[in-house]
């Protein structure tokens, strides 16, 4: 993909790239015009480019977030957490902005321009832990048990186990059955996402029966709920039904 065409496209292509793993999820999206950050390599990292969105300051780049989720009126807010799942930049200010933006959003006093809406409340809000030890050591067994080759093997050398940071998955929300989506919307992103990487090493049934869940863990709630759950819902379905 580093062909001098998709350099030069790169942004039409991800528009269309985005476009085809929306309509597979079958979901709305919505651009908000932030510039991506890229991923700063190197030993001291370079500055990151100007006027992206690792740069921006949260509370700026927050309001367009604000109005939107305004707009939308969502009950359930699910971002990365502080550290980004891994340290990259823009998924540290997607915690940030995001977290800014769940409260704008519900203050009357918060300046989101002129019509931005009745504020509004996000009642749950969710950090995505995709990433997490537990995880990857029982899909590294599984893998050894089946004589297979773990993408999971050097990780797990250096990742030491953090039963501190493992207690904060509140929430295990059992949906194996779409994996496959899941993943099919993922390499839609062809520009960056390698069908033969490591994404892709752990066959689809050895994920369904090791680990048939996708973790959460509840930062903020508005309503009562019992820890832990299996559905982001929970505490909300007769609230907003009934």
């Amino acid at each position: 993909m580093d062909r001098p065409d998709v350099l030069e496209n790169m942004t039409e292509i991800r528009r269309r790239e985005m476009e085809a793993a929306r309509d597979i999820l079958g979901v709305t999206q919505e651009w908000l015009g932030y510039v991506d950050s890229g991923w700063p390599e190197g030993d001291p990292k370079p500055p990151l480019p100007e006027g992206c969105f690792g740069l921006v300051p949260t509370e700026e780049a927050a309001v367009p977030l604000a109005r939107l989720i305004r707009g939308i009126r969502p009950h359930v807010l699910t971002t990365y957490d502080e550290n980004g799942g891994y340290p990259h930049p823009d998924h540290i200010a997607c915690h940030l902005v995001s977290m800014a933006a769940y409260r704008m959003a519900a203050d009357p006093e918060a300046d989101l321009g002129e019509d931005a809406g009745e504020p509004w409340q996000v009642l749950k809000v969710y950090y995505s832990h995709g990433f997490n030890r537990p995880k990857a050591q029982a899909i590294h067994d599984k893998m050894t048990e089946l004589g297979l080759e773990s993408p999971w093997a050097e990780r797990l050398k250096e990742w030491k186990p953090d039963p501190e940071h493992d207690r904060r998955i509140t929430t295990k929300v059992p949906c194996a059955e779409y994996f496959g989506v899941r993943d099919q919307a993922l390499i839609a992103h062809a520009t960056q996402i390698d069908p033969d990487g490591h994404f892709f090493k752990v066959p689809l049934e050895v994920q369904q029966e090791v680990w048939p869940y996708e973790d959460f863990e509840l930062v903020e709630s508005h309503v009562q709920t019992t820890l832990p759950e299996d559905d982001l819902f929970a505490g909300l379905r007769d609230r907003v039904t009934g």
